[in-house]
């Protein structure tokens, strides 16, 4: 759009669904989001969190986008060279998953089709989902910069991750072993931990007798997986257990095998729980591994990778281990082993992908070695060097979290992902790590592929172009903000920061934004299960882009879960159409008016002065909150401004200047509404891009689009606290006229009288002025003001702060109900004065509170005490 260019001719009403498409179109043509435009600018940076190219997004994901957005697009319209990076996660075992099971219903598996066939399968699926992905982003209006998307497969991200790879292996932090591990038995892979569900199951504690080898007695142990006795290694007691200590050093034969394992002492047993003495499985359950390292001791694997019983299960060989538990059970009966099986309800790992019980597995792995990386991450924390956390809470979760880690598990026994860079010589039996790949007759690469979390932590440098050090990595790293949910602290955003801190020598991100996950309007989590999911393209299609993103995002409030109501996704909706209504109107009355033309600096009348005051103030505050990341206050602040001040006062008092003989105060009425709808429209753009887009194409402006327009800021010019206090005084008066009104069921097309008493001449010199909007707004037949009016004996009065008003409504008036009404409003004063006597006589909150909240609160408390003696005073005039 040309500069100056408008429409005025606006349709009844908004049609969201030709809006978006129009305007998106528009964006991308213009190339208004892609960074790099502005050199000389600071810069300000969010890396997308990338979806995985799994499938369709989720209100979740609206959620976290939706804040991003707003961020972006406010700091665009600040000046500042604004990098918003998208980009989509390979996410390995989800992604594999799903094209396995695709596969499955045509009768194939992927071993039918072999490596490279089937990774031409999934690269097939990636393009058809991330190009939905694309499309639902474009849905919700996201101001990405297209031109440096990425993918966590694409050449150069793979390249960062082979660097990453062979730099920790050569220090020494990446390493091949045995460890226990999740396993998936189903789909034959470990998992992260993230990949695991935890259910609540209602299973069985079984308590076995385990013979001492002399024949003096028994043991007593209990376990929930008895398929797992097969390959204990020892039972373990506490040390300091008076019972168990002549044991200690002693063996034990193992019922069914026959296998003999010693009585060990550890600290590790709770000698308060149970029978104090536990079974130590080393190859089945991550705690009894440590003991076993610590001791020793065999670790004996009694199943293999699809869950199926080994040769070293003895007589269960061959049986699946579900089976065996049962058949298992009934011998350990038979013989007098088993002595109990009690009830258990306990949490059991499954599966997110197979939906399988996840087996605590030892296997041969590669890990990442993370005390050294976790301590340079807690140093950099603990000496402000590290990241802000919003809301700072979280900081201590991610810290217990990074304080108590373990080594990480980064292979996975899948197809899909980035190839682990080790070859074999199958010749000499050596291992080669290297950045480039190997040929050779006798070398083969290893068939693992990495953890997705391991290209993913290292997103917010590699998408800009690391290990090379390009343009875009000198100027938009580190970045500046982090928006995610609280549920991958761990697993995403504590490996991003100790990546980080390795590779670049900075943290990542200046804050991390946690928000919380949306829920079903009844607080559940939503599910497929459950069928309480919400889709964002249903809302869209339903009420538009514009009102999904601003319910979303200001029912949001930091580190909270939010309820999804589809009844304030219908608010905002009618938040939108008030918008549009407001702005038609105004447009019908500035009529040629063009940019050139609006000055508001001449011939304002007090409505005028008061409208740009409270815009003055909303742009203060929607800054400052945007910038604390208070997205839910923001927009009660321009929900309030917008809809009670702009549409419910000013306009409806600018109509009196607009539709007046006084051709100055009309033009400047026109300059002050064609100024406010502006900065409105520009105000709310960051939440509402597509309306606001809309109405500032048919404004008076310059410039293409509204997603590059000025940024509004605080000027001090424009306060006017005279016109504020002349305002307040006028609508409080206009109040209480309709609420009597209304009280006594008299409309407001049925004239009546008023006298007004002020309580200074200050006070009925506003009167005086502002005559021509009392008698309209108030609907008066004869209005008589003065300092020495007299009130009459049947009249509704209110007690305003600066005047009292007498309403003659002779026949309509029942004396006793006005002194009750009188009453009620002097408890409801009285309670004010004491409220705030006793804020005031709170010494943390005088200690604390700034002078002028101080002062302000004072002033409250003598307007009501000033109210209440009126109050009173007329309540005896009418007792007379």
């Amino acid at each position: 759009m040309s500069e100056n260019q408008m429409t005025t001719a606006m349709p009844t009403t908004y049609d969201p669904k030709a809006a978006e498409q129009k305007w998106y179109d528009y964006w991308m043509q213009g190339k208004f989001f892609e960074a790099g435009k502005r050199p000389d600018a600071e810069t300000y940076t969010i890396v997308i969190p990338p979806p995985n190219v799994t499938g369709m997004l989720h209100i979740g994901h609206a959620l976290d986008f939706t804040l991003q957005d707003i961020l972006i697009r406010t700091k665009r319209m600040q000046g500042y060279d604004a990098l918003w990076l998208p980009g989509t996660d390979h996410a390995g075992i989800a992604t594999q998953t799903r094209v396995e099971q695709k596969l499955r219903e045509q009768g194939i598996s992927r071993y039918d089709l072999g490596r490279e066939a089937f990774l031409e399968k999934v690269w097939e699926w990636k393009d058809e989902y991330a190009n939905t992905i694309r499309d639902q982003w474009a849905k919700m209006g996201l101001s990405l910069d297209y031109s440096r998307e990425r993918f966590t497969l694409d050449e150069g991200l793979s390249k960062a991750v082979r660097e990453v790879f062979v730099r920790l292996y050569e220090k020494g932090l990446i390493y091949r072993g045995k460890k226990i591990i999740n396993w998936d038995p189903a789909a034959r892979t470990a998992l992260s931990d993230i990949e695991v569900e935890h259910k609540e199951i209602n299973g069985h504690l079984y308590h076995l007798k385990y013979p001492l080898k002399d024949g003096s007695g028994f043991i007593t142990v209990a376990t929930t997986r008895p398929e797992t006795m097969l390959g204990d290694s020892a039972v373990a007691v506490h040390p300091e257990d008076d019972r168990y200590k002549h044991l200690i050093g002693q063996m034990i034969v193992l019922p069914v095998v026959g296998r003999e394992i010693p009585i060990i002492a550890d600290e590790y047993v709770d000698k308060e729980f149970g029978s104090g003495a536990v079974k130590i499985t080393p190859a089945h359950d991550p705690n009894d591994f440590e003991v076993g390292e610590r001791h020793g001791l065999p670790q004996i694997i009694v199943m293999d990778e699809t869950g199926t019983m080994n040769a070293e299960a003895g007589p269960y060989q061959g049986l699946d281990r579900a089976e065996c538990r049962k058949q298992l059970v009934k011998d350990l009966q038979e013989q007098g082993v088993c002595v109990e099986i009690e009830d258990h309800v306990h949490q059991v790992g499954h599966s997110e992908r197979s939906g399988a019980v996840v087996e605590p597995y030892l296997s041969t792995q590669w890990f990442v070695a993370m005390k050294p990386l976790a301590e340079a991450a807690i140093a950099a924390q603990k000496a402000g060097k590290g990241v802000n956390f919003v809301p700072e809470r979280f900081e201590k979760i991610y810290l217990h979290w990074i304080e108590n880690v373990r080594d990480w598990c980064i292979s996975r026994q899948l197809w899909w992902g980035h190839r682990i860079p080790a070859w074999y010589d199958e010749a000499t039996g050596e291992m080669h790590v290297s950045r480039e790949d190997m040929a050779g007759d006798h070398l083969s690469q290893d068939n693992d592929v990495l953890d997705t979390w391991f290209s993913s932590a290292l997103w917010p440098f590699s998408t800009l172009g690391w290990p090379d050090q390009t343009e875009d990595l000198k100027r938009f790293y580190p970045t500046d903000v982090l928006v995610t949910g609280y549920d991958i602290i761990y697993f995403w955003v504590a490996r991003m920061i100790f990546t980080a801190l390795e590779f670049t020598e900075q943290s990542p991100f200046k804050d991390v934004l946690i928000h919380g996950l949306v829920r079903d309007s009844e607080g559940q989590k939503m599910s497929k299960s459950k069928g309480n999911g919400v889709d964002p393209l249903e809302v869209i299609e339903k009420y538009g882009a514009d009102a999904m993103r601003y319910m979303i995002s200001t029912s949001s409030t930091p580190g909270q879960d939010l309820r999804f109501r589809w009844e304030k996704v219908e608010q905002a909706r009618n938040f939108a159409n008030k918008i549009w209504n407001a702005s038609r109107f105004a447009l019908m009355n500035l009529e040629g008016v063009e940019a050139g033309d609006i000055d508001i600096t001449v011939n304002l009348g007090t409505a005028d002065r008061w409208i740009l005051h409270r815009l003055n103030e909303t742009v203060r505050d929607v800054t400052r909150l945007i910038e604390s990341y208070e997205f839910g206050e923001t927009g009660r602040i321009l929900y309030n401004f917008i809809w009670d001040d702009l549409c419910d006062w000013y306009i409806e008092f600018a109509k009196l200047s607009l539709y007046g003989t006084d051709e100055a105060a009309k033009k400047a009425t026109q300059s002050v509404l064609a100024y406010v709808l502006d900065r409105t429209q520009r105000l709310i753009h960051p939440f509402m891009p597509y309306i606001s887009e809309e109405i500032w194409q048919h404004l008076p402006h310059q410039g293409d689009t509204i997603t590059l327009a000025e940024w509004p800021v605080y000027d001090k010019a424009l306060e006017a606290p005279d016109a504020v206090k002349e305002m307040e005084l006028l609508m409080e008066m206009i109040r209480a006229v309709r609420n009597i009104r209304a009280e006594v069921n008299v409309p407001m097309s049925k004239k009546i009288e008023m006298l007004i008493k002020p309580s200074s001449e200050a006070e009925a010199a506003i009167m005086s002025r502002n005559e021509e909007f009392i008698k309209r707004f108030c609907g008066t037949s004869s209005l008589e003001t003065g300092l020495h009016v007299n009130a009459p004996d049947k009249a509704m009065t209110a007690i305003l702060t600066g005047a009292e008003l007498y309403l003659p409504l002779a026949g309509l008036i029942d004396i006793e109900q006005e002194i009750a009404r009188l009453e009620k409003e002097h408890q409801h004063l009285n309670a004010e004065v004491e409220r705030v006597e006793k804020k005031l006589g709170n010494e943390g909150f005088v200690a604390k509170a700034p002078a002028k909240v101080i002062d302000e609160e004072r002033a409250k408390m003598n307007d009501y005490a000033d109210k209440r003696d009126k109050v009173l005073a007329r309540i005896a005039e009418l007792r007379g």
